[in-house]
């Protein structure tokens, strides 16, 4: 009886996996509307939504940095219609919090990298200070000043606080539930300083309403080409680089995986997506679910290893 109830769950889900997608897809952004998250998400969205012939539809479910929306996705059937847009979270998340609702390794299969892109060092041009020097030298003068990120424990609040500790001065964290909000505190000059991803920044940086002093990635992004990387500036081996990727619930099954992969891909080739991201400082990847899989071990001992040696702390 077993076998034949196991026969028949194969037979079941290989008929589904031949429908995919038979209805809408819902695709989860587990951080707020307006941040690099969502630019990143809504290009693609509207590329398989014309591929698939069927509506995929974005949806923000945003708290805790990320693991609302995560999880959700963890505990989702694993039938090809709900997809996580996962941040480089995944992999530090399970280092900073306890407690979480969902394991990385074990409760996702991994689909497709969609981008990376460069955490910045933000400044208001009330600062006063056009370069990391600068700024190290008012930081020495006046301890204590704040910077904002999109949340404790993300990426961006490991780049700033490296960079404090490397600098010898005393930043303080000023945590939000998303960029969108951080932005907006930063450009209207409520907080001085930004560790942010560079995407939702861009614009506020052309009009010269913000000054970016330095970027993590190992080379300037080609979209910031004016701005210097932390090593350039001084700050060797100082290099983060904030991914974004599609993420299924673990047992999805691979052909579904594979047709995912195949038109995401498809999607990241197009030169109008391909410019949009270009525009918003974000490098298109691609490539295969294997690549990416090690791309998220990698940085779970990466992130394990910066957590412990930052004293990174969720209050």
């Amino acid at each position: 009886m077993k076998i034949l109830l196991s026969l028949l769950l194969v037979l079941f889900t290989q008929a589904a996996s031949a429908q995919w997608p038979a209805r809408p897809i819902r695709v989860v952004v587990p951080f707020p509307p307006g941040g690099s998250t969502d630019i990143a998400t809504r290009p693609v969205a509207d590329r398989l939504t014309l591929s698939l012939s069927q509506s995929v539809v974005v949806e923000n479910r945003s708290g805790a940095g990320g693991n609302i929306g995560t999880e959700l996705v963890a505990k989702s059937a694993p039938d090809g219609y709900t997809i996580l847009i996962a941040t480089d979270a995944v992999a530090s998340n399970p280092h900073t919090y306890k407690n979480l609702g969902y394991q990385t390794l074990k409760d996702f299969t991994p689909v497709v990298q969609l981008s990376r892109q460069p955490v910045v060092l933000a400044v208001h041009p009330s600062m006063g200070v056009s370069t990391v020097a600068e700024l190290v030298a008012v930081a020495k003068k006046t301890p204590g000043l704040g910077f904002a990120t999109s949340g404790a424990g993300s990426q961006q609040h490991m780049a700033g606080e490296w960079f404090a500790k490397l600098a010898g001065i005393q930043l303080i964290h000023v945590p939000y539930k998303g960029g969108g909000q951080a932005i907006t505190d930063l450009v209207a000059g409520q907080v001085p300083l930004g560790s942010l991803g560079s995407s939702p920044l861009i614009p506020h940086y052309k009009a010269g309403k913000l000054k970016l002093l330095a970027q993590t990635t190992r080379a300037r992004s080609a979209a910031l080409p004016d701005v210097p990387t932390y090593e350039e500036a001084g700050y060797k081996g100082l290099i983060i680089e904030q991914w974004l990727g599609v993420l299924v619930p673990a047992g999805t099954p691979s052909e579904i995986v594979t047709r995912l992969n195949s038109e995401i891909n498809k999607a990241l080739s197009d030169s109008i997506l391909r410019e949009r991201y270009f525009q918003a400082a974000l490098e298109p990847v691609g490539g295969t679910a294997e690549q990416f899989g090690k791309l998220i071990r990698d940085d779970y001992e990466k992130y394990g290893k910066l957590v412990k040696d930052l004293n990174i702390r969720i209050e």
